[in-house]
Parts: C-alpha cells; sequence; structure tokens
C-alpha cells in the first residue's frame, strides 16, 4: 500500500503527485491520499524552514530553482516559483480534499494547476469557488462542507499522524505502513521497495 501524505501548497509535493500517479499505475498498487497541513508540521518538528526562508543561502537557492524547473520540464508541468502570494494559506483547499474524500484528487489536481501554473491565490474563495465550477463541484456545499467540524478535525489528525510516524514535511509518502520516504525525487525507491515487497510475496 502507498500512502501520500500532502499539501498542495508545496512545489515539490505537486511534482510528486503528478509523478506518483502512473507509477502506481504501473506497479498495480492504490494510493492513498492523505490531507496535510505543512505549516502544522514545521511548527511541530521543523521550524528550521522559516529561518531558510528568511535567510536563504544564495547558491543554494538558485541551484533550487534550477532544480525545481529541470524537475518540472520532466514532468511537464508549469511551475512558477516564487508565486505572486508564496507561501499560501492552503488550509480551505485541504480541507476541500479531506470533504470529497475518493473524490478529492482530480480536486487537488486543479488546486496545484492553479496556484502553481496559473499563480493564483488558493486561499481565496472566489478562487476554490472558480475550481469548485470547473469541476462541477456545488460551491455552495463544498464551502458548507469544509466549515464542518469534523473536516476539520480530519485535517488536523492526519497532519499530528504524519508527525508521529516520522515525517517533516510534504510529501512525506508510506510503502506499507513503515518505510517512509520523503520527495518527489525518492520515487525511483518507491518502486523499488514496492516491487521488493511483491518478489517477497510471490
Amino acid at each position: 500500500m502507498i500512502e501520500f501524505f500532502f499539501d498542495c501548497s508545496s512545489p515539490w509535493t505537486y511534482l510528486a503527485f503528478h509523478n506518483i500517479q502512473p507509477l502506481a499505475k504501473e506497479l498495480g498498487e492504490e494510493i492513498v491520499w492523505r490531507p496535510i497541513l505543512v505549516g502544522g508540521i514545521f511548527n511541530t518538528v521543523n521550524p528550521s524552514v522559516y529561518a531558510q526562508r528568511e535567510t536563504p543561502v544564495p547558491l543554494k537557492a538558485r541551484y533550487m530553482l534550477k532544480d525545481l524547473n529541470d524537475w518540472a520540464r520532466s514532468a511537464g508541468l508549469a511551475i512558477k516559483m516564487p508565486p505572486t502570494v508564496f507561501p499560501v494559506n492552503s488550509v480551505k483547499a485541504m480541507r476541500g480534499c479531506i470533504w470529497l474524500g475518493k473524490d478529492m484528487v482530480p480536486f487537488a489536481r486543479a488546486v496545484f494547476e492553479t496556484y502553481w501554473g496559473e499563480d493564483k491565490d488558493i486561499s481565496q474563495d472566489v478562487v476554490l469557488a472558480e475550481i469548485c465550477g470547473k469541476l462541477g463541484i456545488d460551491a455552495q456545499r463544498f464551502f458548507a462542507g469544509i466549515a464542518e467540524q469534523a473536516i476539520k478535525d480530519q485535517l488536523k489528525a492526519n497532519t499530528e499522524e504524519v508527525v508521529a510516524r516520522g515525517g517533516f514535511g510534504s510529501p512525506t509518502i508510506f510503502v506499507d505502513e513503515t518505510d517512509m520516504y520523503f520527495g518527489n525525487d525518492r520515487l525511483p525507491l518507491i518502486r523499488e521497495a514496492v516491487l521488493r515487497r511483491k518478489a517477497s510475496a510471490a
């Protein structure tokens, strides 16, 4: 089983979200999608992220942009880094993923594309309503749904769970619950892990 803990506010997560789907299909594996709030993770176990943003190492920051653009080109995705609004408050979008449940993938994809490809502020209700309209989601029901306490609680629980299991950012990916991987560039290792498990179970 592949679990994918994700927040749409991360460009590396956008890449991994895009790239892991054909990989899972190739392997015949289902993905369990687990929306989280990466800011909650940073606040709890990885506050160094904020310091790095405030005082970046120029050479490292320049290479990071090149690296991101190289990966985006490889995936055929448009990513504007940094977007006009960065970091962005993704709480409503991620609650929306929780509310949609098994139907969250098209919505999550649209949120990623809207933020990273079209440079629109996904914290704004008007932007989320526009996404809902494109996908045939009733916006009034959507906003009522994401205001439900159970939805808020589930997003918080997912975030706390990934931290408890050793996660420190997004995307955090697990194979068979305990084998953890972090980041888009770990997908070849995930492929090998799944194949090893299949071979040992044969």
